[in-house]
């Protein structure tokens, strides 16, 4: 049953369902206004002391000064029950005093009223008991039945004698059938005690849709719609929607801020579900300064109400605190230890860094020599241009050329290998002084390189005379090569011959050339760019003989 009631709802009224978007929206608006309630307060403040300084321009026990005291009383009824008791109190003195009887029940009826309400039934039931029914003017029969009704059912709920319950609920229902009887049906109370009856009936979708009504009729930041939210959140209480019942209480007591209205029971309700919910920072907030609003109120029922869940609260938050606490020291404690260790680490890796230093430093050194047995080039240079063929001849006699060039590289790899298990003998046995002079020549290893590079470039150009004028026929007219005189091959046509002879990788060419990776496919790039085909130029540079 349940379960197609809530079916129905979902329907019927989509404002059942609330995303937890809206809903933490609304809470974070409600914060806000927690954060600033002394602003609306201070709004409250000016309005009553415009009221309170017109009083003191007219005359006592008069009209004017009754209507004054209703004002005030209307600001006091939701701001402080002890100033408003005071000036109800002050007009049923005035009353008196004009020989009013209908000025009299109205300000007894309102004072019974909010003495029921805030929990001095005593006080409320000997008030109304003074009021003779017969005397009661027609235009106060509401009041009249409607104090009667809510003073007995303010009994009813929070006596403890069951039997005595019974009793009152029995005269408060009266009350409410002769109320009735007396209200139109375009009345606000008409309309909420529609919506109280078809609640307790389980008529939730004719409550919601009276509820409709009554919140098109008032604004957020009235008292009305603080009472017509908090009515609409107890019928999502009676279907168990436990987010249409956050939803509206947010509301009403965000209505209930924004007014500075002091007696309101939204906020603590809504505290204690987020503290069912686990929820402890928002309970915490919440139920403290629900409890603020409670004490500057002073009304012995809410302080009642409102205590005991203060204190479980309270108490569940300070121990959480105290948890987090330790949990806090736990980590400071774990954190300086990580501490510790992370020094000593930076410490170690610090060290054994300076000693890397050092050997690096030894073996640039010791490379640097390396570069000292390029004069072993020249022996392969000599052979080179002994190497006397026909250039026409097949490409047979080119690859034994090119296998033999080979061969007597691999002789120089063995000899520089050689000198590198000598310069590791001598950093071994501390022969640093010895190997430093032997290696500090670096003139002799830059010209050893640019005799190297033009020995390639004589030997290849024998092997492929005219790769020059072929490459300059892949380019576009404009880009063409022109070398500088004795210029044999600049740094881009050695780039193209070391890719004729089948080197296309971009980090061998840089290592035999001597240069960075970047700077090789850039060269590469801005060749390519120079060609009448782009796509395929380094594939035709492979095929030119």
């Amino acid at each position: 049953m349940k379960f197609r009631l809530f079916i129905c709802l979902v329907i019927l009224y989509p404002g059942v369902v609330f995303g937890q978007s809206g809903l933490d929206s609304l809470l974070n608006r409600l914060d806000a206004a927690i954060e600033n309630h002394t602003v609306y307060q201070q709004q409250k403040e000016e309005r009553i002391q415009a009221l309170k300084n017109q009083l003191l321009t007219i005359s006592p026990n008069t009209m004017e000064e009754y209507r004054l005291n209703a004002e005030l009383y209307d600001e006091y009824r939701p701001y402080i029950c002890d100033s408003a008791i005071h000036y109800k109190n002050r007009n049923i003195d005035v009353a008196k005093h004009l020989n009013n009887i209908a000025f009299l029940y109205e300000s007894e009826l309102s004072l019974a009223l909010l003495m029921a309400s805030t929990g001095m039934y005593l006080e409320a039931v000997d008030l109304i008991s003074s009021i003779e029914r017969v005397k009661v003017p027609d235009n106060l029969l509401s009041e009249y039945y409607n104090t009667y009704r809510h003073v007995y059912s303010e009994l009813a709920f929070y006596t403890q004698n069951k039997k005595g319950a019974e009793r009152y609920w029995q005269i408060s229902n009266s009350y409410t059938d002769s109320l009735y009887n007396v209200l139109s049906s375009t009345n606000d109370l008409y309309y909420a005690l529609q919506e109280e009856s078809f609640r307790n009936a389980g008529k939730i979708q004719e409550a919601l849709s009276v509820n409709d009504t009554i919140l098109r009729s008032s604004s957020m930041g009235t008292r009305e719609f603080a009472i017509a939210s908090y009515n609409r959140s107890l019928t999502y209480r009676k279907v168990n929607d436990m987010d249409g019942l956050k939803y509206y209480l947010a509301q009403s007591a965000l209505s209930d801020i924004l007014s500075a209205t002091k007696d309101h029971a939204s906020l603590w309700m809504l505290a204690e579900i987020l503290f069912q919910e686990n929820d402890m920072e928002r309970a915490y907030n919440y139920i403290r300064f629900s409890w603020s609003e409670t004490v500057f109120y002073n009304a012995r029922l809410r302080s009642l109400q409102s205590a005991g869940i203060l204190s479980l609260i309270d108490r569940t938050y300070q121990a959480t605190v105290e948890k987090k606490n330790r949990q806090l020291k736990n980590y400071l404690l774990l954190s300086s230890i990580l501490g510790l260790l992370l020094t000593i680490a930076l410490v170690y890796i610090y060290s054994q860094m300076r000693r890397l230093s050092e050997t690096r430093k030894y073996l640039q050194k010791a490379n640097s020599s390396l570069q000292s047995l390029n004069t072993e080039l020249q022996k392969v240079n000599d052979q080179l241009q002994i190497v006397n063929v026909d250039l026409s001849e097949s490409n047979h006699i080119k690859e034994v050329y090119i296998a033999h060039f080979i061969k007597l590289c691999s002789t120089y790899i063995d000899k520089m290998d050689g000198f590198r298990r000598l310069v590791n003998k001598k950093i071994t046995n501390g022969q640093v002084a010895e190997l430093h002079a032997l290696t500090r020549s670096q003139e002799m290893m830059d010209d050893e390189t640019e005799e190297l590079y033009r020995n390639f470039d004589k030997a290849f150009l024998r092997i492929f005379p005219h790769f020059v004028n072929k490459v300059n026929e892949l380019l576009l007219d404009e880009e063409k090569f022109e070398l500088k005189e004795e210029e044999l091959l600049n740094t881009e046509l050695r780039i193209l011959a070391l890719i004729r002879l089948g080197i296309s990788n971009s980090s061998q060419i840089a290592d035999f050339l001597r240069y960075s990776v970047n700077t090789i496919y850039n060269y590469r790039a801005k060749t390519k760019n120079r060609a009448k085909s782009r796509n395929d130029f380094e594939e035709m540079i492979t095929q030119i003989r």
